[in-house]
C-alpha cells in the first residue's frame, strides 16, 4: 500500500505554461501541411516540366530523323539518275537500283523517271504507262506541277504537297535530272506518310506518345502509336515537317499511362498517411487537453481538500492491514505533538502516543472497534502527548476501501475531547449543587411540616417521661408501669432520631453513589417526607407499588428528591382543588426492563405548551420559583440511564412519570 501524502511535498505544483507552446503545435502542424502540399506541387511541375521536355526532345528527335531520311533520299535519287547516266533508260536498270533503293528509305514506295515535258519515261518498282503526264494531272494537279516547276527551274529537288491517293496519304520530291547542261526532265521518289512515320519512328517512342502527321487544316494523314488513344491527351507538341513542307505538321501527343498509377497510388498513400498522421495529432492534442483538464480539476480538488484537511481540529490517521500507520493530518500530529514523518511507518503492537498503563486496553478497543463490536458512538481512549501529558480521546474507527473495493487497511478519526469532559464533569459538579441546594430549599419549605412530624415523638417522650415521674413519686410496685413508660420513650426518641438521620441524609451535600436500591422502599422512604405536609395540605396520598419490589442500581436520596419533587408539584397543582377532591397516586409498575413511578394528581393540568417546555431550566408556573425543580429531576434521571416525561391525567389533572433501568434477577 502507497503511503498517502501528508505534507506539502505531495501537492501538485503550478506550472506556468507559456501560451505559445499551446500554438506551437498548431503552427508546426499547418507549416508541416503548407510544405507538404509545395513539395507534391513542385514534384508535379517537375515532372510535367520533365515529361514536356521529353517530349519535345522525342519530337525533335523524330522530325529531325525524317528530315535526314528524306535528305539522303534526296541524294539517292540523285545518285540513282547519275547511275542511270547517258544510257537509254531501260526499265530493267531502274528496277534494279529502285530494289536496292527502296529497302534503305523509309516511306519510299515508287520512283518515277520523267521528262522535261513531265511525262513518265518509266518508273518502279511497278510499270507505270510510259508517256502518262504524270504531274498534269490526278489530285493537287497545279501544286504538284509549280513544284515541278520550281525545281527544274531552280535546279534543285522541290516537294509537292501531300494528298490523298486513296488508301494512304503520299507526298512527293522532284529531284531534276541534266544531260550535258539541259533540264532533261526529274526523277520523282513517291513516299507514303504511314510508311515514314512506320519506318523512322522507333517502338519505344511509340510506347509512350502517339506520332500524327497534319496537314495544314490540322487533318490526320498519317499516326503511328502503341498507345491506346482514350480521354483527354495530356500534353502535346508539333513542329514542322520540313522537308516536305507544305504545310504539314508533326505531332505528339501523351495520354496519362498505366504507369502513372503507382506514382498516383504513392501520392495518395503519402496523403494519407499525412491525414492520418494531422488526426492522429488532433487526437493527441485532445487527449492532451482532457488530461489537462482532468489534471487542473484533480489539482483544484486536491487544493479544495488539503485546505479542509488543514482547517479540520479532527485527527485523521490511517493504518493498513498489518497495522503501519501510512497517514497522519496535520490536526492528528498537533494532538499528539509529532510529526508525520515520525509516525507514518510505524507499525508493531505499541504507539508513540499510547500511554504505558493504557495500552492493553487501547489493544483490545481497537480490535473490539475492527471486529465491528465497538459502540457508534465512538470509543473513548487515553492517549499521550509528546512531552508525557495525557489527554481523553474519542475514537471513531472506519474501514479504509481502495477504488477497487477493497479494504486495505483502517481509517480513525481522533477528537480531543478533555476540555469537553473537563466541562461535563463541571457541568455535573454544578448540578449536584443544584440538587443538593434544591434539597435544602425543599426541606426549608419543608421546616413547618417536619417540625410538627418531629413534634408528635417528642411530645410523647415528654409525656411518658412525666408519667414515669409521678410513678416513682407514688411509691409502690410501680416498676412494671415506670419500665414500660421508658421503653416507649426509647421508641419516640428513636423515632425523632430517624426523622432527623433522614432529614440529614437528604440535605447532606455528598458524591453521588450508585447502590443495589429496592424502589419500593425508596417510594415509602419520599412519602415519609411528604406526609406531614400532604396532612397540612390536606390532600390524599394513594400508593400502589410493584408487587415484585424491582432492584435498581441508583442513588436512594436522588431518587426520593426527585419523587419528593413530584409529590410537593402535585399538591401545588391542587392548591385551587376542593380537599374533598385532593388525591395523589403514586404507582410503581415493572415493563420487562425498566420500572415505572407515575405521579398523578388532580390539579389544574397541563397545556400542550407547558408540557413541552415544564423540564427546561428557569421554566416555571409558579410565583416566586425557580424553575429549576424539574430539570433537576431531568438531569437525575439522565444520570442513572432513565427518563422523565409528563402528559394529561384523563381523569383531571397532570401525570408525571420516570422510568429506570432494572438490574438483572
Amino acid at each position: 500500500m502507497r503511503p498517502l501524502s501528508t505534507s506539502p511535498q505531495g501537492d501538485l505544483p503550478e506550472r506556468a505554461r507559456p501560451h505559445w507552446l499551446w500554438y506551437a503545435p498548431r503552427v508546426s502542424i499547418a507549416l508541416f501541411v503548407v510544405a507538404f502540399l509545395g513539395l507534391l506541387w513542385v514534384k508535379h511541375r517537375q515532372e510535367a516540366e520533365e515529361a514536356r521536355d521529353a517530349l519535345i526532345r522525342d519530337i525533335l528527335w523524330v522530325e529531325q530523323s525524317i528530315r535526314f531520311s528524306l535528305d539522303r533520299e534526296v541524294e539517292q535519287l540523285q545518285a540513282l539518275d547519275r547511275g542511270l547516266g547517258g544510257r537509254a533508260l531501260d526499265q530493267a536498270a531502274l528496277d534494279l537500283l529502285v530494289s536496292h533503293l527502296l529497302p534503305s528509305t523509309p516511306g519510299l514506295t515508287q520512283v518515277v523517271v520523267l521528262d522535261e515535258q513531265g511525262r513518265v519515261v518509266a518508273g518502279a518498282p511497278q510499270s507505270v504507262e510510259v508517256g502518262r503526264p504524270w504531274v498534269f494531272e490526278g489530285a493537287e494537279r497545279d501544286a504538284r506541277e509549280t513544284a515541278y516547276r520550281l525545281a527544274l527551274g531552280t535546279g534543285k529537288a522541290a516537294w509537292g504537297p501531300p494528298f490523298d491517293a486513296g488508301d494512304l496519304h503520299r507526298f512527293e520530291v522532284y529531284v531534276p535530272r541534266s544531260r550535258g547542261g539541259v533540264r532533261a526532265g526529274a526523277v520523282v521518289g513517291v513516299h507514303a506518310i504511314d510508311g515514314i512515320l512506320a519506318g523512322l519512328v522507333p517502338w519505344w517512342l511509340a510506347e509512350k506518345h502517339r506520332v500524327t502527321v497534319r496537314d495544314a487544316s490540322g487533318a490526320i494523314v498519317a499516326a503511328k502509336s502503341n498507345v491506346e488513344a482514350g480521354g483527354p491527351e495530356e500534353r502535346t507538341h508539333q513542329v514542322p515537317l520540313e522537308p516536305p513542307g507544305q504545310g504539314l505538321v508533326l505531332h505528339l501527343a501523351s495520354y496519362p499511362t498505366e504507369t502513372q498509377v503507382l506514382p498516383s497510388l504513392i501520392t495518395a498513400a503519402l496523403v494519407g498517411l499525412a491525414g492520418a498522421m494531422l488526426w492522429n495529432l488532433w487526437a493527441l492534442r485532445r487527449h492532451i487537453q482532457r488530461r489537462l483538464a482532468t489534471e487542473q480539476a484533480l489539482r483544484a480538488e486536491h487544493g479544495f481538500r488539503k485546505a479542509m484537511e488543514d482547517s479540520l481540529h479532527t485527527g485523521m490517521r490511517a493504518v493498513d492491514l498489518t497495522g503501519r500507520v501510512v497517514y497522519v493530518n496535520p490536526a492528528f500530529c498537533r494532538m499528539v505533538g509529532y510529526q508525520a514523518g515520525e509516525l507514518i511507518g510505524e507499525g508493531g503492537a505499541t504507539r508513540p502516543y499510547w500511554p504505558p498503563e493504557e495500552q492493553a486496553r487501547i489493544v483490545e478497543a481497537l480490535e473490539a472497534a475492527r471486529a465491528g463490536g465497538a459502540s457508534p458512538t465512538g470509543i473513548e481512549l487515553r492517549l499521550m502527548r509528546r512531552d508525557g501529558e495525557r489527554f481523553d480521546a474519542l475514537l471513531y474507527e472506519a474501514p479504509l476501501i481502495d477504488a477497487d473495493g477493497r479494504q486495505t487497511g483502517w481509517m480513525g478519526s481522533v477528537l480531543d475531547i478533555t476540555e469537553r469532559k473537563q466541562a461535563r464533569e463541571r457541568t455535573r459538579q454544578q448540578e449536584e449543587k443544584l440538587a443538593a441546594t434544591a434539597r435544602l430549599i425543599t426541606m426549608g419549605e419543608m421546616a413547618s411540616a417536619l417540625a410538627h412530624e418531629l413534634n408528635q415523638p417528642l411530645a410523647a417522650i415528654a409525656g411518658y417521661t412525666a408519667g414515669s415521674l409521678n410513678l416513682l413519686r407514688a411509691g409502690g410496685p410501680a416498676s412494671a408501669g415506670v419500665e414500660e413508660a421508658l421503653r416507649k420513650t426509647a421508641q419516640q426518641a428513636q423515632r425523632a432520631g430517624q426523622i432527623i438521620r433522614r432529614v440529614h441524609e437528604f440535605v447532606r451535600q455528598r458524591e453521588p453513589t450508585r447502590t443495589a436500591v429496592r424502589i419500593n422502599s425508596t417510594v415509602e422512604e419520599a412519602l415519609g417526607f411528604a406526609e406531614a405536609e400532604a396532612r397540612t395540605r390536606q390532600v390524599r396520598i394513594a400508593v400502589r407499588l410493584a408487587d415484585d419490589d424491582p432492584v435498581l442500581q441508583a442513588d436512594p436520596v436522588l431518587l426520593q428528591q426527585v419523587l419528593l419533587n413530584l409529590l410537593r408539584n402535585g399538591m401545588d397543582a391542587m392548591a385551587a382543588t376542593p380537599p374533598a377532591e385532593r388525591r395523589l397516586e403514586v404507582t410503581v409498575a415493572r415493563a420487562e426492563a425498566s420500572v415505572t413511578v407515575v405521579v398523578a394528581d388532580r390539579g389544574c393540568g397541563l397545556t400542550p405548551q407547558v408540557r413541552d417546555q415544564m423540564f427546561q431550566p428557569f421554566f416555571t408556573t409558579k410565583a416566586g420559583g425557580m424553575g429549576m425543580g424539574l430539570h433537576i429531576c431531568r438531569s437525575i434521571m439522565e444520570t442513572h440511564g432513565g427518563r422523565v416525561w409528563a402528559e394529561a391525567n384523563p381523569a383531571g389533572g397532570a401525570v408525571v412519570a420516570f422510568s429506570l433501568p432494572v438490574e438483572p434477577a
